[in-house]
């Protein structure tokens, strides 16, 4: 039996079927339309905009990632998983779930591991919301908030900070309706730096229905320094709709590999587990997170965060000396107020070799870097007040 080769004309006419009926490479600059029918609130969503990189001779403190290079023990076990890359992972990440579960006093099945704390998010979030259904967090917070909401169908409420920059947790509980599903919950808030206090989320929690998520998002917890500040280790096993979420990207200086992880109810993680892509944490991420919490390598990895607490310390009180009215910072981070002054501002520590993230309107949030950053940004920024 012969086959014949079909043509297909209107891709020879376009010019993307070679002479032999191969496919020829397309230009970049080519214009391409589709017809096809995207869902108009996601061709219209902005995609998440990493933070610019630094000059040649400049700083990068836009992402707040942590300033020194992974622990020499860390990344010979990242070198080492990196050997064995042609295997697939083990897909639930079973040897870190049962070293974390031994640290917080729960099962392996009350711990889930994601490719960072924020593709967690977007498990939890699809999980528990539908077209229709509402979703709770506090705005100005994690920038990453909106996109997850909308890419789950569901719509954002957003419950403006308190004046002090803070989450108004008595607001966004009043805020609850009956289609509401998930409320998240930042402490230290990104990018403001504010912590949740024990006392306000304790309350806060008492008044939300027990049905509905309650995230609440972690990812700078090592940071903080203010005992009066919501600690949700201490919160795991109390409340059935609880989802404690931290990350080993700020700390753990692992961000390069993502890996986050997630302690709750099995029943919530089982649901966020059957939204996961498949594999989505690789073996790399896992062997670096496991050599992290290793006694030893753990003691220099929080030896560093005191000295960034620290430095940001030092830095917010230097400002503040300066007249910058700097908020709390409890994160690797501080928050800058400078509402419309702020693309001015941001183009200007650009310019004097700072690259920090600006939220046009708001603020610009500045991570805490190598203490040659430091003493530059407060240079540009006496400068500026």
């Amino acid at each position: 039996m012969t086959f014949r080769r079909k043509r297909i004309p209107q891709l020879w006419q376009r010019g993307t079927l070679g002479r032999r009926g191969t496919v020829d490479a397309v230009t970049a600059s080519e214009p391409t339309t589709t017809q096809v029918r995207l869902r108009p609130e996601i061709a219209a969503l902005p995609p998440y905009r990493q933070g610019r990189p630094a000059p040649a001779d400049g700083f990068k403190l836009s992402s707040n990632e942590n300033p020194w290079p992974p622990v020499a023990a860390v990344a010979e076990a990242i070198t080492a998983a990196a050997n064995e890359v042609n295997r697939y992972p083990d897909a639930t990440a079973l040897a870190l779930r049962e070293r974390l579960a031994e640290r917080y006093g729960v099962t392996s099945d009350e711990v889930l591991v994601g490719a960072g704390s924020v593709s967690l998010l977007a498990q939890f979030v699809l999980a528990a919301a539908a077209p229709g259904d509402e979703v709770v967090y506090s705005w100005r917070s994690f920038e990453a908030y909106p996109g997850l909401v909308t890419v789950a169908g569901a719509t954002s409420v957003q419950v403006p900070n308190r004046p002090d920059h803070g989450h108004d947790l008595d607001a966004m509980a009043a805020a609850v309706t009956d289609r509401t599903r998930v409320l998240i919950v930042c402490s230290p808030n990104n990018p403001t730096g504010v912590p949740v206090t024990t006392d306000d989320f304790e309350r806060f929690m008492a008044s939300v229905p027990a049905d509905r998520l309650v995230l609440l998002d972690e990812a700078y917890a090592e940071f903080v320094r203010d005992e009066a500040s919501v600690d949700g280790s201490s919160l795991i096993g109390r409340y059935p709709n609880l989802v404690v979420l931290r990350t080993f990207s700020k700390a753990y200086g692992l961000a390069g590999v993502r890996v986050g992880y997630a302690i709750g109810p099995v029943p919530i993680l089982d649901a966020a587990r059957a939204t996961a892509i498949p594999l989505g944490v690789t073996a790399v991420a896992t062997a670096g997170a496991l050599a992290a919490l290793e006694p030893a390598n753990e003691a220099e990895l929080l030896g560093r965060v005191d000295e960034l607490a620290e430095r940001r310390d030092a830095l917010r009180e230097s400002l503040i000396a300066q007249g910058w009215a700097i908020p709390a910072a409890q994160g690797n981070f501080v928050w800058l107020p400078t509402g419309e002054r702020t693309v001015e501002v941001a183009e200007a520590l650009f310019a004097g070799g700072i690259v920090a993230r600006a939220f046009p309107g708001d603020g610009i949030r500045v991570s805490v870097g190598e203490p040659e950053s430091v003493d530059v940004l407060l240079r540009l920024l006496g400068e500026l007040v």
